[in-house]
C-alpha cells in the first residue's frame, strides 16, 4: 500500500511539474510543441538530374526543455511536377512523335509528377539571441531519417495500360534511403499560444538506392548508389502545449 501510494505521489509531483504555470516573456519554459510546416525545396545532386524545385508539407511533435533543448519526431511529404527526363523513360511506350496510344487507340491524357516522403528524428538548441523573450531565438537542429522520392504518373481514367497499375512501378524510379537532416530559423514563441512560428532554412542529404526489382526504361535492376541533396526554404506554426500563467493586474 505504502509503495502505490508513493508512486501516486510521484506522478501528482510530475504532473504539476510538467503543466505548473509559466509565463514565456520572463521564464524559460518546457512544452510539447506539434507543429506543422512548408518548405519549397531546391534539388541538388542525383536527384536534380530527375527533378526540378518542389515543394514539402509536413509536421511532427517536439519537446523543448527548460534549458531550450528540443527532441523532435516529423514526417514530410514531397511533390513536384518538373520531371527532366520523361523520354528517356517513357520510351518503349511512346510513339515517334511522344506520345502513348491508349487502349481505345486514341492518345493517352496522362501526367508525371515528383512525388516523396521522409521522417526524421531531429535534436536542437535555441540560442536566445534576436529574441522578445528568453523562449524565442536562433534555432539549431540536426537529425537523421530516411527519405524516398519516386515518379508518378497519373493516367486519366486508367486508359492506358501499359503506364497503369504494376506497369507504372517499373517505370517510377523509386529511390530510397538513409538521410541527415539541418537547419537554422528564427524560432519565435509567442505568449498568446497562437502566434508561434520558425522562418528559415534546412538541408537535407540522401544516400539513396533504387527500390525496384526492375526498370523498365534500362530493362535492369537498378543497382547504382546515388547522393541526394535539397536545399529548403522553410515556415513552420507551432502549437505549445504548457500552462499558461495568468495575467497579471494592478489596482490603485
Amino acid at each position: 500500500m505504502l509503495k502505490k501510494f508513493s508512486l501516486v505521489s510521484l506522478l501528482i509531483l510530475m504532473a504539476s511539474g510538467m503543466f505548473a504555470q509559466v509565463d514565456v516573456r520572463d521564464t524559460v519554459v518546457s512544452a510539447f510543441i506539434p507543429y506543422i510546416s512548408y518548405s519549397y525545396q531546391f534539388p541538388g545532386g542525383n536527384v536534380a538530374k530527375r527533378y526540378g524545385n518542389n515543394s514539402s508539407i509536413g509536421g511532427g511533435v517536439a519537446y523543448k526543455t527548460s534549458k531550450n533543448f528540443f527532441y523532435a519526431l516529423e514526417a514530410n511529404y514531397m511533390f513536384g511536377s518538373k520531371i527532366k527526363n520523361a523520354d528517356s523513360i517513357l520510351w518503349m511506350v511512346e510513339t515517334e512523335a511522344g506520345t502513348i496510344i491508349d487502349g481505345n487507340g486514341t492518345y493517352a491524357l496522362y501526367a508525371l509528377y515528383e512525388r516523396g516522403f521522409s521522417m526524421y528524428f531531429t535534436m536542437g538548441k535555441m540560442i536566445p539571441v534576436l529574441n522578445p523573450n528568453p523562449n524565442s531565438g536562433i534555432y539549431i537542429s540536426g537529425g537523421i531519417g530516411y527519405l524516398l522520392h519516386r515518379m508518378k504518373i497519373d493516367n486519366q481514367h486508367l486508359t492506358a495500360p501499359q503506364i497503369s497499375g504494376d506497369y507504372a512501378l517499373g517505370y517510377d524510379q523509386l529511390t530510397g534511403g538513409f538521410s541527415f537532416k539541418e537547419s537554422v530559423t528564427w524560432f519565435y514563441m509567442g505568449n498568446s499560444k497562437v502566434t508561434n512560428f520558425q522562418i528559415g532554412i534546412e538541408f537535407q542529404q540522401a544516400f539513396t538506392h533504387g527500390l525496384r526489382d526492375w526498370d523498365f526504361s534500362t530493362m535492369q535492376k537498378d543497382e547504382g548508389n546515388y547522393t541526394d541533396f535539397f536545399i529548403g526554404l522553410k515556415v513552420a506554426w507551432m502549437l505549445p502545449i504548457y500552462s499558461r500563467a495568468p495575467d497579471k493586474y494592478y489596482y490603485y
